[in-house]
């Protein structure tokens, strides 16, 4: 049994706002099957629930040092996780209506200012789910997704590894999965 087992998950919070990996690990290993179960009832998927609970702790570790010791930190991972399924059906709502337009984008000559306007609040929405990423992974993946940069290049820009490089490219096309599914490989 480890030390952290026996903490309240207020002392967790404290810890992890340190940047203590073991209370990471303890708030992982007691909320993961939590958060899991209530992504999949609401959702009914579990690759996607499990994607899900993914970027909520991805999410909690980046923002660790923003948290506050006095909120309850079981309301902070539901409310979190809720949020970002709700965003996920709005968006859905959103995608579902780009891809029924490009299946009937021939259909009529007049659809052509519709797909512009359409084209131009997607790329609105992209831009500002890439800004809404941690400082960092954002800064890594506008140098390799609009610089063109390599692994390499951008880590010595940054003065961090390629293998931080290439996890934090990871981590934003794992986030930007779970936002934008099928249509991501035309996005990106």
């Amino acid at each position: 049994m480890s030390e952290y087992q026996i903490l309240y998950d207020k002392d967790l919070l404290i810890q992890l706002k340190n940047g203590s990996h073991s209370a990471y690990t303890e708030i992982y290993n007691r909320y993961f099957y939590l958060m899991y179960i209530f992504a999949y009832k609401k959702i009914g998927d579990e690759e996607l629930s499990k994607d899900f609970v993914q970027e909520l702790f991805i999410t909690l570790w980046s923002k660790r040092e923003s948290l506050s010791e006095t909120g309850k930190l079981s309301s902070y991972l539901y409310i979190s996780i809720r949020s970002r399924m709700l965003d996920y059906f709005a968006h859905q709502k959103v995608k579902n209506k780009y891809l029924d337009f490009l299946k009937t984008y021939e259909s009529t000559a007049d659809e052509k200012t519709d797909h512009i306007v359409r084209e131009k609040e997607l790329a609105n929405y992209i831009e500002k789910q890439i800004q809404s990423l941690p400082d960092k992974m954002r800064q890594v993946f506008e140098l390799s997704r609009k610089e063109h940069l390599s692994n390499k290049e951008i880590a010595q820009k940054l003065k961090i590894s390629e293998s931080n490089v290439s996890s934090q490219i990871s981590n934003t096309l794992k986030i930007f999965r779970t936002k934008f599914g099928d249509i991501i490989s035309i996005i990106l």
